[in-house]
């Protein structure tokens, strides 16, 4: 009876680790394991990488029906807690020695009001940063525009992008949560490379 047990709870063990690796294998090349995020913040300050960053916590998926892009009222919002999410991320760069930085942003309320909040000064609104989420028909030309505006930027300064999870989803491969930062690393003639992410909650 005790071998039978001992048997089955090496099965279970090497089932375990065998998940582990596989889940390893499954990241993309020279993504960041552990809680470790340094490397993350001193590539974003040497230049040559972006931080995609999804807007913080909004609860609800999607938007309501009567969705209008001019009106917040109408969208689904930031809770107080997403509002406080978004004050600490800003001071998370702060805190890595990042004290500028250029923010473009969805022009989703959500977005724009996660951008603000990390107290960069005036973000940036752009149209190719918005949700495709309910028009899924835009995401291979959405993702493509929004690749070649990234790869034509110098990036000799920290660029933050607030955008949605399908958006960077589509770019990256990434399934970030509220407020996660997915650090890429943009090579001219070379694929994106996401480094790592930066959990933010």
């Amino acid at each position: 009876m005790v071998v039978a047990i001992n048997v089955l709870q090496l099965k279970k063990s090497w089932l375990l680790l065998l998940l582990i690796v596989l889940s390893v294998l499954t990241l993309p090349m020279g993504f960041a394991i552990g809680s470790d995020d340094h490397h993350l913040w001193t590539a974003l300050k040497k230049g040559g990488h972006v931080a995609l960053l999804r807007h913080a916590l909004a609860p609800g998926t999607g938007d309501p029906a009567n969705f209008q892009l001019d009106d917040c009222t109408t969208q689904r919002n930031l809770s107080e807690e997403g509002r406080a999410q978004a004050t600490r991320i800003g001071e998370r760069f702060r805190e890595h020695g990042i004290s500028s930085a250029l923010v473009y942003s969805s022009q989703w309320c959500r977005c724009i009001d996660t951008a603000t909040l990390l107290d960069f000064g005036k973000a940036q609104p752009f149209e190719v940063l918005n949700s495709f989420y309910q028009k899924y028909d835009r995401k291979e030309k959405q993702t493509a525009l929004l690749e070649r505006w990234i790869r034509s930027g110098s990036l000799d300064k920290p660029l933050i992008i607030v955008t949605h999870q399908v958006n960077i989803t589509a770019l990256t491969g990434v399934f970030p949560a509220s407020g996660e930062l997915v650090v890429v690393n943009v090579q001219k003639g070379e694929p994106l490379v996401v480094v790592g992410t930066v959990l933010t909650n």
